[in-house]
């Protein structure tokens, strides 16, 4: 094979040389241009100091701003043209104020470097993202506290291993993802806090010979305060690494909560009933009803975690400080964040809209002797028996109640006194799942009354 024909088959679209490649893997203004608003807020902000500290006049500060506005609109509205040959959005922008407003805009990067206009664009947009998580989570927490409101008393099994072990309620088991998407949602209020300083003014790597004011832009720009350091302003993306950990933590809680609603609304179990907007029905069953949903968001758990690990590989061994590899933040943040809204949303909708089916959830808290602890603990309290004898106790009339094929509650008091001999009829006051629901008051219990207070306190966060 020649050496032509083979340049051809690896080459393709580089087929023209070098140049073409080069081109290809520099240019970030396929992905990057998503930061349009967030790198015309900055040159707004940085403008207007510029002529508040005199460097540059008034007259050109406001050109640059009002042009900066025209090309925001244009980028909206679908009339700018991207070019690969400018590299990045802010070439594509500068170049286009260029032909806006002629040469003042040339005086625009006058103070800083794309070093830290980059990261001050990646920031604004991260802090964006962050607040569209806060909403998205309060959202989701609110429909969540809804459907345990619906069902704060309605017995449902809980499981360990998968395996029936104690009732609880309906209530309570929303409330446990109110909690944890609760933590998500704190994790979001710290990162935001931890990444609002400002890295505008830092300029390449050492920051600038001219009489900048990096307060004045910081507050323009919604930041707490500027960077504190130039090195370190240019080259940080923990704000990034930071909120791809906070993603992969709340996926990993919708996951988890996706796979149970896969179960719940399975011909098995029944717990649930999906809507008919969050489902999909099967192309040669018409029986099926699929979760699919919930399916895609327990799957786009991988694309975030992966995100997550990617970025800690470009960042882990770059020298200090602007490196071109971290041109490879932003794809990966890009996709998680869009991944995280989607499923953020989806989760809600489907729990807005699902239906908990309260007669099977009571079947099945009544099966598999899921009050068998509540057994041991009346042996304890009313015979002050040792916990570890009440156990053997229990566990030999659960094997008695599986060889009759029924459940402990069906037993005989004849039946449990061969068992035990001291054993009385008060002993099915506590066999029922409400008596055991209702029984487990302890501060973060399942009892109703407990659940009811934990909504009435979320319901006051929320309002």
């Amino acid at each position: 094979m020649s050496d032509k024909s083979s340049n051809q088959m690896w080459g393709g679209r580089f087929a023209a040389g070098p140049d073409a490649i080069m081109e290809a893997i520099n240019a970030s203004i396929g992905f990057d241009k998503r930061m349009a608003a967030q790198d015309i807020a900055g040159s707004r902000a940085h403008a207007a100091m510029l002529a508040a500290q005199g460097i540059v006049t008034p007259s050109d500060a406001e050109a640059m701003r009002e042009g900066l506005l025209t090309v925001l609109s244009e980028i909206e509205t679908g009339d700018f043209a991207f070019s690969t040959a400018l590299e990045d959005i802010h070439m594509n922008v500068e170049a286009r104020l260029k032909g806006i407003i002629g040469e003042p805009a040339g005086r625009l990067h006058t103070g800083r470097s794309r070093n830290d206009q980059v990261a001050t664009d990646f920031r604004l947009w991260v802090r964006d993202q962050l607040d569209a998580a806060s909403s998205g989570l309060t959202a989701l927490i609110s429909a969540l506290v809804a459907q345990a409101e619906a069902g704060a008393d309605w017995v449902m099994p809980g499981f360990t291993h998968l395996q029936t072990a104690q009732p609880v309620t309906w209530g309570h088991h929303m409330m446990a993802y109110v909690e944890m998407f609760a933590r998500d949602l704190s994790r979001v209020q710290d990162a935001r806090k931890r990444m609002n300083e400002s890295p505008l003014g830092a300029a390449a790597l050492a920051g600038t010979s001219f009489p900048i004011d990096r307060d004045m832009t910081a507050q323009a720009l919604g930041f707490d305060r500027p960077m504190a350091n130039s090195l370190d302003a240019v080259s940080d993306r923990d704000f990034a690494l930071e909120f791809l950990s906070v993603a992969s933590i709340s996926a990993m809680h919708l996951s988890r909560f996706a796979e149970e609603l896969v179960i719940w609304s399975s011909a098995q179990f029944r717990f649930v009933t999906l809507s008919d907007r969050f489902s999909t029905g099967s192309s040669i069953m018409p029986q099926k009803k699929n979760p699919d949903a919930a399916e895609l968001i327990r799957a786009k758990i991988g694309r975030i975690f992966g995100a997550n690990v990617a970025l800690m590989m470009v960042m882990k061994g770059l020298p200090l400080a602007y490196s071109k590899d971290m041109q490879e933040d932003k794809e990966q943040v890009f996709d998680a964040a869009d991944n995280w809204m989607l499923a953020l949303a989806a989760m809600e909708g489907m729990v807005k809209d699902m239906t908990a089916n309260r007669a099977n959830l009571e079947a099945a808290a009544s099966a598999g002797f899921s009050t068998a602890t509540d057994l041991a603990d009346w042996l304890v309290r009313t015979l002050d028996l040792p916990f570890r004898e009440a156990h053997h106790v229990t566990g030999s009339l659960v094997a008695m109640a599986e060889r009759k094929g029924c459940d402990l509650p069906d037993l005989t008091l004849q039946d449990m006194q061969s068992v035990h001999a001291d054993i009385t009829a008060d002993v099915f006051e506590v066999l029922g799942v409400h008596n055991s629901v209702a029984s487990r008051t302890s501060y973060g219990g399942t009892a109703p009354v407990r659940v009811r207070e934990q909504i009435a306190r979320w319901k006051e966060v929320l309002e």
